[in-house]
């Protein structure tokens, strides 16, 4: 069963439910009303029985005949007795005792007394009259009252009947309505692909459950995206990439063997596979990391890390590594409350970026200083790395964030083209951006920013 019939159903059984409780409650009531009505009805039947035969001596002829025409129209099946004190019949022979003994001196002793005798109602009185005291009983069926009963119980079944049907179109319309928004997910779901992992689904400008859920299956194709991502990207550029040196290294060595060489022709070919084999060993070690990195970055587990604390421990490292004061850090603004410094990322990860970063710098500046600038707000941390290399070409600040892009004029260097796309990788996971700033030939500038 689908959801929206399923939604529907349950909200019509539950106003039935409220319904019937309600209709009941009404019932019982109206049915109280009719018997009380009722007993009302025969009490007084009962009290102008006592007046007809025993009061009749004290009441002028003309009243008396009003009170008849008006009072003694028969009510279907009814019965009236007066009983003595020897609780015989009086006034109205009776061929049998119609009332017990145990019923005459019960209500000789409760003065007045209702009660009920199968479809019958019956009320009796205690009369104290100057002839004697006596016991009226009156006994009835309320036939109207029965009918006026049935005819409510016929309307409620058909108001059961049709509130139901009604409700439960109107909840299921109601429940379509709540739903579509699940039903544009699906219709968007469905065209999800492994070759189009890319798309995302509409998330709306809501914040219930159905904006979180499509937040969450979000974030779990950008995860899906990244490890098939990761599968093609390490098999073409793998391909690519050994394929270069080994192809070198392989003809070099296949020329030089084809005759006798020099000592010095030796050592240049062996000087040439030599750093053919150095860049391969490059590639290889920047794969490995790359899909290291890959893995990690689809199960990353955050946690909160002290972006100055991080700064300063890679500042201690730095110094012992490149020099001392060769890498310098300054504190432009901190912010009053120590928590607006943390972030929810995962610090070797974040340690990765960063070194890559620097480690650059150092390398096209031929271990210059490199700058490290940290300026946090109530809402932003700002992160800036600044060397004196040789800075990046106009057009190509964008590109070197590609997997295994590298600069135009980097050729000297030694480099694989992945640390910086590692680095992009990993700020992006911290819901954080990069961008690169140069003027060519006066260094290159890296500015993180990550939301508070």
């Amino acid at each position: 069963m689908k959801i929206k019939n399923r939604l529907a159903l349950y909200f019509t059984i539950i106003s039935a439910v409220i319904l019937l409780i309600a209709l009941a409650a009404i019932f019982f009531t109206f049915s109280s009303f009719v018997k009380s009505d009722f007993y009302n009805r025969l009490s007084d039947r009962a009290k102008v029985a006592a007046q007809l035969y025993l009061e009749a001596d004290e009441i002028p002829v003309d009243s008396l005949n009003r009170v008849r025409e008006r009072y003694l129209k028969q009510i279907p099946g009814e019965v009236v007795r007066i009983y003595n004190d020897r609780n015989a019949p009086y006034f109205i022979k009776d061929r049998q005792q119609y009332w017990s003994d145990n019923v005459i001196d019960l209500v000789r002793r409760r003065k007045e007394m209702e009660f009920t005798e199968g479809d019958r109602q019956t009320v009796g009185i205690y009369y104290n009259d100057n002839q004697g005291n006596f016991v009226i009983l009156v006994s009835a069926e309320d036939i109207h009252g029965h009918h006026r009963i049935e005819d409510l119980i016929e309307i409620m079944l058909v108001m059961i009947i049709c509130l139901s049907a009604g409700l439960f179109f109107v909840g299921r319309w109601f429940a379509k309505k709540s739903l579509e928004p699940i039903d544009e997910i699906v219709a968007q779901v469905q065209q999800v692909r492994a070759s189009n992992l890319s798309l995302r689904i509409n998330e709306g400008n809501g914040k219930d459950e159905i904006s979180a859920l499509a937040k969450n299956f979000n974030k779990l194709l950008k995860h899906l995206e990244n490890a098939f991502e990761l599968q093609q990207t390490f098999v073409i550029n793998a391909s690519h990439e050994l394929r270069t040196p080994v192809t070198s290294i392989m003809g070099e060595l296949e020329v030089t063997l084809n005759k006798r060489r020099t000592q010095q022709e030796y050592e240049q070919v062996l000087r040439s596979v030599l750093s053919d084999a150095e860049r391969l060993n490059e590639t290889i070690t920047g794969l490995l990391e790359l899909a290291q990195v890959d893995m990690n970055y689809t199960q990353a587990i955050l946690s909160p890390v002290a972006i100055d604390e991080l700064i300063w421990e890679l500042a201690d490292y730095w110094n012992s590594k490149a020099g001392r004061g060769l890498f310098v850090v300054n504190i432009i603004h901190l912010p009053d409350d120590h928590e607006k410094l943390l972030i929810p990322a995962n610090k070797a990860l974040l340690s990765i970026a960063l070194n890559n970063i620097i480690s650059n710098g150092y390398k096209f500046s031929d271990n210059r200083p490199v700058q490290c600038d940290l300026d946090a707000g109530n809402d932003h941390i700002s992160i800036t790395i600044t060397d004196s290399g040789i800075g990046i070409p106009p057009g190509e600040t964008d590109k070197v964030f590609r997997s295994f892009y590298r600069a135009t004029n980097v050729k000297d260097y030694y480099g694989n083209g992945i640390g910086l796309y590692i680095t992009a990788k990993i700020i992006n996971l911290f819901n954080g951006t990069i961008d690169a700033r140069s003027n060519r030939g006066k260094g290159a500038s890296f500015v993180i920013n990550f939301p508070v």
